[in-house]
This record gives structure tokens, sequence and C-alpha cells, in this order.
């Protein structure tokens, strides 16, 4: 939980921007976050969102490595080239965004990363905020091994047939049944990606199938309302939020 530390508690983290063997073997960079702790902690793939992986997303890992967790952060436009996040991400956006099987190949071999670093436990999470968030639970849903996924305010879990892109060909949603571990979802009740009929809509799937997970929905806030460096900010609901989600990784990857 926030401000959840002992003054007298030793806490330090490391922070760099690394490369890692991402899908097809490809050497991608990541931003990767160590605890400096004496006993393995648990790992978390932190999934960047559309806007790129920037300097938000850095400061994201961050605030989990100082709450006890080996974050590693891939960088799924690498393969577009390098340039400041808002030129590379352009570049994504122009060639109709990253793949979805691209995402998932990264983020697979980013837990395969973690599983093999002494420094992790046995137990792993994934999370992500807007397309990140989308896809958190495409990446769990295909991917097993994940002991807990966090989505933020992921539009695109569910899409119409005119949505559907050669890049996002299926629905998230689709695979639901294979979703095997505990979902967070957070959402804004103001949102128009997911709106409120969607995140319905998903979470009547997940009770249909059986699945364990928990849906918070904040009124007064859109999209992407943890951005404090933006517009769409808002303070109260984001603080209630990150104590959900520490709340939630508390209970699946550290109890």
């Amino acid at each position: 939980m926030w401000n959840s530390f002992k003054t007298d508690d030793h806490l330090g983290i490391s922070a760099e921007i690394t490369t890692y063997p991402g899908g097809n073997g490809d050497e991608i960079h990541a931003y990767v976050v160590r605890p400096l702790s004496d006993a393995p902690v648990p790992g978390v793939v932190l999934v960047h969102h559309m806007p790129g992986w920037d300097e938000f997303y850095q400061e994201f890992a961050e605030r989990l490595g100082r709450h006890g967790y080996l974050v590693i952060c891939p960088d799924l436009y690498c393969r577009y080239g390098h340039g400041t996040p808002d030129d590379v991400a352009a570049k994504v956006r122009s060639d109709g965004g990253v793949h979805d099987d691209s995402v998932v190949a990264d983020c697979e071999a980013a837990a395969q990363w973690l599983r093999s670093d002494p420094a992790c436990s046995a137990k792993l999470g994934v999370i992500g905020s807007c397309s990140g968030g989308r896809h958190a639970v495409l990446v769990a849903s295909r991917a097993p091994g994940f002991q807990a996924v966090v989505d933020l305010w992921g539009g695109g879990v569910i899409m119409s047939e005119d949505q559907r892109t050669p890049a996002r060909p299926v629905a998230p949603i689709t695979y639901t049944a294979d979703l095997d571990a505990p979902l967070l979802g957070i959402f804004g009740n103001d949102d128009q990606s997911p709106t409120p009929a969607q995140v319905d809509q998903h979470q009547a799937e997940l009770e249909k199938l059986g699945k364990t997970f928990e849906f918070h929905r904040y009124d007064g806030a859109g999209h992407g309302f943890f951005y404090y460096h933006t517009p769409m900010y808002r303070q109260e609901q984001t603080m209630d939020g990150w104590a959900k989600i520490f709340s939630f990784f508390e209970k699946h990857l550290k109890g």
C-alpha cells in the first residue's frame, strides 16, 4: 500500500535500460528495475501503452520495484527503430500498430527472462494500461504461467468486426476460456474505450466461464486517469487504483 514502508527499512532499487532476447530471439531493449533484496521477489512484465516506451513507464516500473517486484518493461516498438518515444510511437501508429503476435512473443520471452533470474521467485504478474491493458489480458490468455494479470482500462479487449486489423486480428475476449490467472480490471466510467457497456460484457464473459477476477470502476474518471502528466489525471481515483493494484499483487504474487 502507499506509504506502507517503515522509515528505518532498507529500501533501494537499481534501474537501467538493457537488452534481452525477445520474440524470435531478436535482441530488444527493456527497462529493468531490481529491488535490492536478499531474498527472491516476484517478477512483473510491464506492458507499455500506445504513446510508447516512455518516461511514464520508466516511473511506473520504478514504483513497482520500490514495492518489491523485479520488473521488466520491454520496448515493444524496438524493431521500428529508435528516436524519442513520441517519434517511434508515431511510426508504429502509421504502420497500423504493433502486431499482437509480436507483443505476445516479446512478453512471453520477458517472462522466461524473469524466470531464469535467480532474483525472481516462482510467481509472475503482467500489467499494462490502455493498449498495454489489452495486451496484458491477451498475453495472460495466450501465454500460460502468470499468477496475476492487471488490465488498466484496456480498450479493444472487445472489438467489433470492423475494428479488427492485420495487427489486431482477434479480440482478446475470445481467449477468455484460456485465461488461467486472476484478473484485476480498473476502469473509468467516463471512458469511451472501453465503454462501461464493454466492461459489463467482459465481466459477463468472465462470470460465465467461472474466472477469478475483480473489476473496479470509477465515477468522474475517463481514459488514462492515472496519467499525472496529462489533463486526464484524477488524483483521488488514481490513488485508490494504485492501492487496488498493490493489494492484488500482494495477494496473488506474495501471498
